[in-house]
């Protein structure tokens, strides 16, 4: 990934984390915000419905106060009392009832059992338990009706003045009325659920969606308060959640399920209080869409700016980097634009400087070398010419006193000095010819050969030419194929100087060993010798062109190995320690399949 790349990548990021971070804050703050005012709301509300429901009872109880004293009830209890026929007050409670505006009322005798009815006239003679727990305090209370449902009412029970055996017990029902009265605030949902069974606790009866009802009828998706209202039913507890009557995040609303029990501590019945969260939602949204679009302009932005430094900083950087590549691969010629007093023109001074140096010192380096080349070239010439021309020169001194020795004599000084001179002149011709092929070294032709054959053919040639046996072949060849694109002439003459060097390595014999294997992409070709070995201070210097070990010789055996093996591609290297033997490595590049 390039400079440019990585500083769009890293204000890119930049910008969106801190856009992402901000909106987080901001998206939490405003629902801690609106769960805030959503529970004030509440908190009012139910205190709004306490006091609603406190004036509702205290209604309740004075209506049936005034009952309790009044002539009609205190006339009919002394008759009761006296004459024990109750046959005449069968619809009295219907009368009583309307008199006081009473959804409920039942005047019940000294045993406990109903003598008149209201709500249900049929129910004469049946018993009616809640008088046996009589208090001055209303209590909520499920009613049985004549069409087998049941209704919510808050009750009270009063004695008659003056027979308080004789009781009446009546009410007024909590249902869509008197939520209608209570104060809601906009956007507040409130319900009442209530079940339709007899039993004196609800929490065991099953969740009936059509029982959870508004001021104005059914509440909407009444089903998805079900946990909340099984939650209160069975703890008996308040309880707050969050709610999805529809299908849509901006149809949720945060419920508060209240429980509403009777004297025994058992619910009855669940007051629902819902505030939409339509306002919070839409509010996220906004600032959803806000952060976006400050997003894709921060992003925006971050492009220009990573451009801009792209066009200060990274574009600058690049161009010196292309031309240290350039550098490194051997154009030291190139040059990077310098403008402007910043630390990436001084950079871009300092590198411009650095080549120029660098040019002038190989110029240097090379005339250096070049000199010194031309100067050990003449030593070796001087050293390889001096000794032919010794023998030379005292063969010339021969002919010269000869010549006034007699015919005989002569003759004989004049045979042995032209064997001599024909001797030491094709000496010098062989010197001669050994500079001339390193000079001439020819370009390789190259063709598929397998690497195994290259060193059968040079152990067999050299094995055949080992005609005392002082030195033992050996040879390591892998069976799988090692195919190469290589010169053979070239390449056998490379492995043959080396064979040589390492028969000339062991003069009282030893084990030569030729080997070749395949490592990944490349063969490795090794010839090893259990000679003497050589220094350190000899393997760096061993194929530089006219170094040598040996007391005779040129110095361009393994100059020439060197360059067979770079005109194919590969490399060579020396392993060795004194007195250890010595290996050469040739690794070529495998031909392609």
């Amino acid at each position: 990934m390039s400079l440019r790349q990585k500083l769009l990548l890293f204000f890119s990021l930049t910008v969106a984390a801190a856009v992402a971070a901000v909106t987080w804050t901001v998206l939490v703050r405003i629902r801690h915000v609106f769960e805030e005012r959503d529970r004030q709301e509440t908190a009012l509300f139910v205190s709004q419905f306490q006091r609603e429901f406190q004036h509702r009872s205290e209604e309740v109880a004075a209506a049936i106060d005034r009952l309790a004293n009044s002539e009609q009830a205190r006339v009919m209890a002394y008759k009761i009392a006296r004459t024990g026929d109750t046959a005449p007050y069968l619809t009295t409670a219907q009368t009583m009832a309307q008199n006081a505006q009473l959804d409920f009322l039942e005047i019940v005798g000294a045993n406990g059992d109903v003598i008149s009815s209201a709500q249900w006239p049929a129910r004469f003679g049946y018993p009616e338990p809640a008088v046996n727990h009589a208090s001055k305090t209303p209590f909520l209370k499920r009613e049985n009706l004549p069409d087998g449902s049941t209704a919510l009412g808050l009750f009270a029970v009063r004695g008659i003045a003056g027979t308080p055996a004789i009781r009446l017990i009546g009410g007024l029902r909590l249902d869509r009325s008197f939520l209608a009265e209570l104060p809601v605030a906009p956007g507040m949902t409130v319900g009442l659920y209530s079940d339709a069974g007899s039993g004196a606790n609800s929490a065991s009866a099953s969740f009936d969606a059509t029982r959870l009802v508004g001021a104005t009828g059914p509440v909407h998706g009444a089903a998805a308060y079900r946990k909340l209202i099984e939650k209160a039913r069975a703890s008996g507890q308040q309880a707050t959640g969050v709610v999805y009557p529809g299908s849509l995040p901006q149809d949720s609303v945060t419920a508060t399920v209240i429980p509403l029990k009777n004297r025994a501590g058992a619910v009855l019945a669940v007051l629902t209080v819902a505030i939409a969260r339509a306002g919070m939602i839409s509010a996220q949204q906004h600032i959803r869409a806000a952060a976006y679009g400050i997003a894709a302009v921060g992003i925006l932005l971050a492009i220009a700016l990573s451009l801009w430094i792209t066009a200060r900083v990274s574009r600058p950087i690049e161009q010196l980097a292309r031309a240290a590549e350039e550098v490194a691969g051997g154009n030291w010629d190139v040059s990077v634009p310098q403008t402007g007093r910043d630390e990436i023109s001084v950079m871009a001074r300092s590198f411009n400087h650095m080549t120029r140096e660098l040019v002038s010192q190989r110029e240097r380096l090379v005339q250096s070398e070049r000199v010194a080349a031309w100067r050990e070239l003449a030593r070796r010439l001087a050293h390889e010419l001096k000794n032919p021309l010794f023998p030379l020169q005292l063969t010339v001194e021969n002919l010269v006193r000869a010549k006034g020795l007699p015919e005989a004599d002569f003759d004989e000084v004049f045979s042995e000095s032209t064997t001599t001179l024909s001797a030491e002149i094709a000496n010098l011709k062989a010197i001669i010819a050994r500079f001339s092929d390193f000079s001439k070294m020819p370009r390789p032709e190259l063709q598929r050969i397998e690497a195994k054959d290259v060193v059968e053919r040079v152990r067999t040639l050299y094995e055949r030419a080992n005609q005392d046996g002082r030195i033992r072949f050996e040879t390591q060849v892998s069976d799988v194929s090692m195919p190469l694109n290589a010169d053979p002439e070239l390449l056998h003459r490379a492995l043959s100087n080396l064979v040589l060097n390492a028969m000339d390595a062991m003069p009282d014999g030893g084990t030569l060993t030729i080997s070749a294997c395949p490592k990944g992409d490349k063969v490795e070709l090794c010839v090893s010798d259990t000679g003497k070995g050589l220094t350190p201070e000899e393997c760096e210097r061993l194929f530089t062109p006219y170094y040598t070990t040996k007391q005779y010789g040129t110095g361009l055996g393994l100059a020439i190995v060197q360059s067979v093996v770079a005109d194919h591609a590969g490399t060579i290297a020396v392993e060795s320690r004194e007195g250890g033997g010595a290996t050469f490595v040739i690794t070529l590049p495998k031909a392609e399949s």
